[in-house]
């Protein structure tokens, strides 16, 4: 097949349409968000063609919700954080804005900043859903990953770092007079590597020479003034976001004794970095947040959400417990984005498909590895996968995560649509249509399906009609459910050593032969496991995200496709 290549031609002024972008609404969502990701054209004049979302600015805005992202050359738009429609506004940044910053005036006006160049003029507009965006006629110079915050009193403040040697810093805007900056440019904090381990670059937090600091958002809660960043890379699965509170909002501030609020480092696709907070339907707040995928080229990521919660003590913490297993939607009530407890029945089960090509064989479908990736012959109808769960299993819902092969596209492409069938069998020989997305016109790279009602199965058949690139290529297939077998039991032998360099611990515990993974929790007391990492098939992790002057408590839970087992009594570790 000849390489497809459509170039999206970027005007300034669009018609004000919008494009539904995921699926009418269920009860749960699944990471990472399920949206239209724009194809960028950021590495265009090297040929290199990916989808991205990274570095979400979330706002709430007459009681609705606008998600503003890197380079996306529009926005999206919802009504209960859940589903999302794009926006192509009337206009906008030639390029797409980069790290954007959004904050909504009393409900009277929108306004966002994020000026490719650095150079910006603060836009605003009363009517985001047209997109008739106005300058303000100055330019604030030197911004980097911009946030703005205004005040209950009115006073406006601009907040920006990128660097890996320089702070994050901040300074008075005049809102009155053209946001124009008065006063005193203020360092507000730096990374600390001696002291933070989680701000250490690399993988798994692996080097300590260096680390970034980058994306401030500011939320106030309680009087407090919560100012959060993201570290230490946006390509690496230990990108996360930290925050530091005061009682002004020019500080000084103090460093979160529970950093860094939102982690996910362990799982199927990983990095909870460069957020943004938001109060949601319910009245709860939500963290929204970039993560690695990391192939095509580093700057590939997506988007995910979780529950942020602030304590009785005033901290701020995020819940990524299973963070990309189902969860329940913002809207649920009395849920809370809670996880919804269906397991992964599809963790290195059996696949048989169509076609494959070279080293992109079937077992990619199955191997929790958002890197790897299934690549068949075509991208025509007759391309297939089965999944052999070896067990029957009830299923819930089931998630499939497109990846970009050699796509060829470039910018904001209307019209784009995934088509496809996924059918259940008990035996293999009968089956019976679970989802049926052959009619559907939605962009849905990462497309997640909750049944009407579960279904007890053994097998799962994915059936392609459709997909918008001249390849197709699937990173996963996740099925997800609750087995009929036995839940793992409480982990034996437990142990969490402490190494001299008290930013990192050794944490070992005795593998199960019935167990997928391992789910390790701590935190800065009993009541306070805020943190997790999902580790399969291993029974240690090197953890090296820790404070050097903080005490920690420890567990860890053995996991598979049954459930979860108990948790370990609590390793107190000074």
């Amino acid at each position: 097949m000849k390489k497809q290549l459509i170039i999206a031609i970027l005007f300034l002024t669009f018609l004000p349409v919008s494009v539904n972008a995921q699926n009418a609404r269920s009860r749960t969502y699944c990471n990472p968000i399920n949206i239209d990701y724009t194809y960028m054209i950021y590495n265009s004049d090297k040929d290199i063609s990916y989808r991205s979302g990274a570095d979400p600015a979330v706002v709430e805005f007459r009681g609705e919700y606008y998600m503003f992202v890197t380079r996306s050359m529009g926005y999206w738009h919802s009504t209960d954080l859940q589903n999302w429609n794009f926006i192509y506004p009337e206009k906008w940044y030639f390029q797409g804005s980069n790290a954007p910053a959004a904050h909504n005036y009393k409900d009277s006006v929108l306004y966002v900043m994020g000026d490719p160049s650095g150079s910006m003029s603060v836009l605003y507009t009363d009517d985001p859903k047209r997109g008739n965006w106005k300058a303000t006629p100055s330019i604030i110079h030197d911004l980097q990953d911009p946030a703005l915050f205004i005040d209950d009193d009115d006073s406006a403040y601009v907040y920006w770092g990128s660097s890996n040697v320089y702070p994050i810093r901040g300074q008075r805007l005049d809102k009155n007079h053209r946001f124009i900056r008065y006063g005193e440019i203020d360092s507000l904090f730096n990374k600390d590597l001696s002291k933070h381990g989680w701000e250490r670059f690399g993988e798994n937090h692996s080097d300590g020479s260096q680390g970034y600091i980058e994306g401030p958002w500011m939320t106030k809660h309680n009087g407090k003034y919560y100012l959060q960043y993201g570290a230490p890379g946006t390509e690496f699965n230990v990108y996360a976001d930290g925050v530091y509170v005061s009682d002004h909002p020019m500080g000084p501030f103090n460093y979160a004794p529970n950093n860094p609020i939102s982690y996910k480092p362990g799982g199927f696709m990983n990095g909870a970095g460069h957020g943004s907070t938001v109060i949601g339907p319910q009245n709860r707040y939500w963290h929204f947040a970039s993560m690695a995928l990391s192939v095509n080229v580093n700057w590939e990521r997506r988007l995910c959400m979780f529950p942020l919660y602030f304590d009785n003590d005033g901290l701020m913490w995020t819940d990524t417990y299973f963070g990309d297993y189902p969860r329940f939607a913002p809207a649920e009530p009395g849920k809370n984005g809670e996880f919804a407890g269906w397991m992964l029945l599809s963790y290195k089960k059996p696949v048989t498909v169509s076609s494959s090509v070279e080293n992109h064989t079937a077992d990619a479908l199955t191997d929790e590895n958002v890197k790897s990736y299934w690549l068949a012959k075509d991208n025509g109808d007759k391309q297939w996968a089965t999944i052999d769960l070896q067990k029957p299993g009830k299923v819930y819902a089931v998630q499939i995560n497109y990846f970009d092969h050699k796509s060829g596209l470039y910018g904001k492409i209307p019209g784009l649509r995934h088509r496809y069938i996924v059918e259940g069998s008990l035996d293999g020989k009968s089956w019976k249509i679970l989802i049926d997305k052959s009619s559907s016109f939605k962009d849905t790279p990462n497309d997640y399906a909750e049944l009407p009602q579960p279904e007890r199965v053994r097998y799962i058949r994915y059936k392609n009609i459709e997909v918008p690139t001249p390849h197709l290529a699937i990173s996963d297939i996740r099925v997800f459910g609750v087995g009929e077998g036995e839940k793992p039991v409480k982990v034996k032998n437990f142990k969490v050593e402490r190494k001299t360099d008290r930013r990192d611990a050794m944490i070992t515990w005795t593998s199960q032969k019935n167990a997928q993974g391992y789910n390790i929790r701590w935190g800065i007391s009993p009541d306070k496991l805020y943190s997790s990492w999902l580790v399969y098939d291993d029974n240690e992790l090197l953890l090296k995200a820790l404070t050097v002057d903080q005490e920690y408590y420890f567990a860890v839970e053995a996991f598979n496709e049954n459930g979860i087992s108990p948790l370990t009594e609590l390793m107190h570790v000074k």
